[in-house]
């Protein structure tokens, strides 16, 4: 039996709200990717061009630290990557998760929530991160995606 990983990131809480129902879907393990420091409102606003989510996202070597670690990553086959798009691509916090784990042999799978805005390079940038790994192409999501809809999606990897 194949086992799996929902881990997910989340800035304003809806990744975090898909990505539960998800992982109850799929009977997947839960782990949320927190900043060691927290994001604020002020850190948030992509419209301002010294926040702190712009400054690392215009600096593609930027690598957030993060509070905690999954145990026993070894333990699991697939691992679903959630996250808000951020630029067009993943938070560069999903870089540090990534860089921070050996994913030889195990299936990675980015999935986002977003108004519109698609998944970009995001996959291509998470082999680079992690070149033993398969990883997915991923899809991007509503927020209010059901863990039914989510499940039959998550399943092809299960």
């Amino acid at each position: 039996m194949t086992k799996a990983l929902v881990a997910y990131f989340s800035a304003s809480g809806v990744t975090a709200k898909l990505s539960k129902r998800f992982a109850e879907a799929i009977e997947a393990d839960l782990f949320e990717i927190k900043p060691e420091q927290p994001y604020t409102n002020a850190d948030l606003n992509w419209m301002n061009k010294s926040s702190r989510s712009s400054v690392e996202m215009a600096d593609r070597a930027c690598r957030p630290a993060i509070a905690g670690k999954v145990e026993d990553m070894g333990q699991y086959d697939v691992v679903f990557i959630g996250f808000p798009v951020w630029w067009y691509r993943e938070p560069s916090i999903i870089d540090t998760f990534v860089e921070a784990y050996d994913f030889t042999g195990k299936t990675l799978v980015p999935f986002a929530t977003s108004g519109g805005s698609g998944l970009g390079e995001t996959s291509k940038n998470l082999q680079e991160l992690a070149p033993g790994a398969k990883v997915a192409e991923g899809k991007r999501f509503a927020g209010s995606a059901s863990g039914s809809d989510m499940g039959a999606w998550g399943a092809k990897w299960l």
